[in-house]
């Protein structure tokens, strides 16, 4: 197994009540991950060329803690256009690339 990446800068930020999905898209720093208005959980990649893209958690199974953060399962993968992307995990928090 290669060496893996640890981020424990993650933190929930969720959808205010009364700002747009784009402006809390804008608001989320990398590795931050939160629930939108309707429910929906979105997570900001934490690292890697096209760090801070943001990708929702839709087929995923998030799980909440006691303390707010959340664990995300399968692992997380994003995918980009130009051949790249962006593979790992966030467990309680703190992300994780494989």
């Amino acid at each position: 197994m290669g060496e893996q990446d640890i981020f424990p800068n993650g933190m929930r930020n969720d959808q205010l009540d009364n700002e747009t999905i784009y402006t809390w898209f804008e608001r989320l720093g990398y590795g931050d991950y939160g629930k939108a208005i309707d429910g929906t959980w979105y997570a900001k990649i934490p690292n890697g060329p096209h760090a801070g893209s943001h990708g929702n958690l839709k087929n995923h199974i998030v799980t909440e803690h006691e303390d707010g953060t959340i664990t995300v399962s399968p692992s997380i993968l994003v995918e980009y256009g130009d051949g790249k992307s962006w593979h790992g995990y966030l467990e309680k928090g703190i992300w994780r690339t494989v």
